[in-house]
């Protein structure tokens, strides 16, 4: 029998864990739950984020990050960078495609600040077994 789906209260209590994790608070992301989507936002684009090419573009490594964290874990993860992601912030957004037993199928995709797709992706994602009380407090493993 599959554990019972988190409410979103359970969803809210989980992301402000991850919220205050230090690798989302190094990273300068945030992530929330909305009814069909997961939302990873970089909301302020630091010297740090950049590197795209040594152009002011966000680097490929940031955005391959917003993408990891908003699909979930990953068995595989396609992208595909369609525009450089200029301005001072991102968002991601990720839903599920379709669920099965053991995996799902997520699709995300990645906005600049004028709300422009800069990247999509779909991944294959393990369906955890822990429930919403797991050991699920670190976002990065």
């Amino acid at each position: 029998m599959p554990a019972p789906r988190p409410t979103a209260d359970d969803l809210n209590r989980l992301a402000s864990l991850w919220n205050e994790s230090d690798v989302l608070r190094h990273l300068g992301l945030r992530i929330g739950f909305q009814p069909d989507r997961v939302v990873v936002e970089l909301p302020e684009v630091r010297r740090e984020h950049l590197g795209g090419l040594g152009t002011s573009a966000v680097n490929g490594l940031v955005l391959s990050g917003m993408f990891d964290l908003a699909v979930g874990s990953t068995v595989e993860l396609s992208m595909s960078f369609e525009r450089a992601v200029f301005g001072r912030s991102a968002r991601c957004e990720a839903w599920v495609d379709r669920a099965g037993q053991r995996t799902l199928f997520a699709s995300a995709r990645i906005l600049d600040d004028q709300g422009q797709v800069c990247a999509r992706c779909q991944g294959v994602v393990a369906v955890s077994r822990q429930t919403a009380e797991g050991p699920q407090l670190n976002p990065g493993g």
